[in-house]
């Protein structure tokens, strides 16, 4: 039986940093101040902070700027002075932003981790030299590595960072790989490089514990984790987890109580955020595929898990889309036009909602979602069905029979990123827009795709029934997105047409009552 050597290692907390992708870097201050307050007492070595970033247009919170008042604050809660790190993308950072970025963190950060892709491994090497000639530590945190720790090509550069770096890091940035592997990656940097070696691990396959066990076996100098896991798409180590492990093994001792009561804070973020591994991520981390459009599909967006990894296969074989069909031409135009959501409204009026239909003239209806579309099926006007990722397996459980369906559908334009899924019987029914050209943003969502489809009709009135928005006391952060994704969207089509909502909704579009229309 193999014996597990339980070599010597520091602890780095991370949970400000890689957890701000859930937070957008925004936490609130008795969370901060209880974490920076529970991390004294416990034997975590190193807290990395999080980001000190050149501005961007996007918006992101105090954790990635860190003014200097954020600064100073975390540092006067630092009674027992732990080391304080701060992470720099390198490619966003110039060595003429360095005056900038490391003004103010003298005394009081003592480690700048560089998070370094090994194809730009040169540049980074010029940007370290700036940063440690100010007087600062760096590491080197190398990205990606589930590709290139067996790449002698790239393990001999690493001999470049002798006498510049504490660290070495290396990041399983797709969380995909195995213990052996990582034990195999360590020893090749400990051998290429005389500095000291650290993991940070992802947990795409559930495996970042027993990587990190793994890393230590080999010699790993430093390991990072964060609480609960909190971090980038599937999420990181748990520092809890590793802590509990080293002192069910007597070799860590510490007041559990100040660690629950931690735990006790992370679960509320957990429930708002809801991190952790799933289906897709483990796909992209099987097959080494990034995570940042996972994440955005699975938090942000209501794509289906079929229509995700269909998209991350697409990636995987390098292929933009499975499906190419004719452009949308319409060769009829339409004045009115009543887009149909899938929200409740739009069945719970459905008979009011029909006989308004019944009442306009040069009329179509558009579904944005196919969710609620069976109850309109005998209307007597043109239909059009949206179809983004998986909606042609929702229109197949919809309509018993898709070769009788009417009307035609529509998809966004070429390449999809979602990939498509089209049943063959309604093949001959289906097109694809040429473009989307109202919005800036937001171009493959369900509601740009339903307003793109009523501007090419040339409508002139677009009558909105079953969006019915989400009540801002009860919403998740999911809703909350798709709540501002929708209002970003309506505004941008308010220029280009009349947009009326004929049910209750609580999005800002204009609203009258159905019930008053057809009276």
């Amino acid at each position: 039986m193999t014996v597990m050597k339980y070599n010597k290692f520091q602890l780095l907390d991370c949970s400000l940093r890689d957890g701000g992708y859930y937070t957008n870097w925004d936490f609130k201050d008795n969370i901060v101040e209880n974490y920076i307050s529970a991390m004294q007492d416990l034997p975590v070595d190193l807290l990395e902070i999080g980001y000190r970033s050149i501005p961007k247009k996007e918006y992101f919170g105090k954790y990635f700027y860190y003014p200097d008042f954020v600064i100073n604050k975390i540092h006067k809660l630092n009674r027992n002075n732990k080391r304080l790190a701060l992470m720099f993308n390198e490619k966003d950072t110039l060595p003429e932003h360095l005056d900038k970025l490391l003004s103010g963190l003298d005394g009081k950060i003592s480690l700048i981790r560089l998070a370094v892709d090994p194809t730009k491994f040169e540049r980074a090497l010029k940007l370290g030299e700036a940063i440690k000639k100010r007087g600062f530590n760096i590491t080197f945190n190398l990205m990606y590595m589930s590709k290139y720790y067996q790449d002698k090509s790239f393990l001999v550069k690493l001999k470049e960072l002798n006498g510049l770096v504490e660290y070495q890091i290396a990041v399983d940035s797709y969380g995909g790989m195995l213990p052996q592997q990582v034990k195999e990656l360590v020893e090749n940097m400990k051998s290429n490089c005389d500095e000291k070696v650290g993991f940070h691990g992802h947990n795409n396959l559930e495996l970042a514990f027993a990587n990190t066990l793994s890393a230590i076996d080999a010699g790993c100098d430093v390991v990072d984790g964060t609480i609960m896991g909190m971090g980038r798409g599937a999420g990181n180590l748990k520092t809890e987890l590793l802590l509990t492990h080293f002192a069910s093994k007597g070799i860590l001792d510490f007041d559990f109580n100040i660690l629950s009561k931690l735990i006790e804070l992370w679960t509320s973020l957990h429930k708002e955020h809801e991190w952790g591994t799933n289906l897709p991520y483990m796909v992209s981390g099987a097959n080494s595929l990034p995570q940042k459009d996972v994440m955005e599909w699975v938090t942000q967006r209501f794509y289906s898990f079929n229509s995700i990894i269909r998209a991350l296969n697409n990636q995987k074989i390098g292929e933009q889309d499975n499906i190419r069909l004719p452009i949308f031409k319409p060769t009829q135009y339409y004045k009115n036009i009543v887009i149909i959501g899938g929200g409740p409204n739009a069945i719970n009026h459905a008979d009011a909602i029909k006989s308004f239909i019944d009442k306009l003239e040069n009329v179509c209806i558009v579904h944005a979602s196919s969710k609620n579309a069976k109850s309109y099926e005998d209307v007597n006007c043109k239909q059009f069905f949206c179809l983004v990722g998986n909606e042609g397996h929702r229109l197949e459980s919809v309509f018993n029979d898709l070769k009788s369906l009417t009307g035609q559908c529509v998809l966004p334009p070429y390449p999809r990123k979602m990939g498509t899924y089209l049943p063959e019987v309604i093949k001959e029914k289906s097109f694809e827009l040429a473009e989307v050209n109202f919005t800036d943003q937001f171009m493959d969502a369900h509601t740009s795709l339903a307003l793109q489809t009523a501007l090419d009709l040339k409508a002139e009135s677009i009558y909105i029934a079953g969006y019915d928005g989400y009540d801002s006391q009860t919403i998740s952060a999911k809703e909350r997105s798709l709540i501002a994704e929708n209002e970003y969207i309506f505004q941008k089509a308010m220029s280009k047409a009349n947009l009326v909502s004929i049910t209750s909704t609580h999005y800002s579009l204009k609203t009258e009552s159905v019930y008053s229309l057809i009276s």
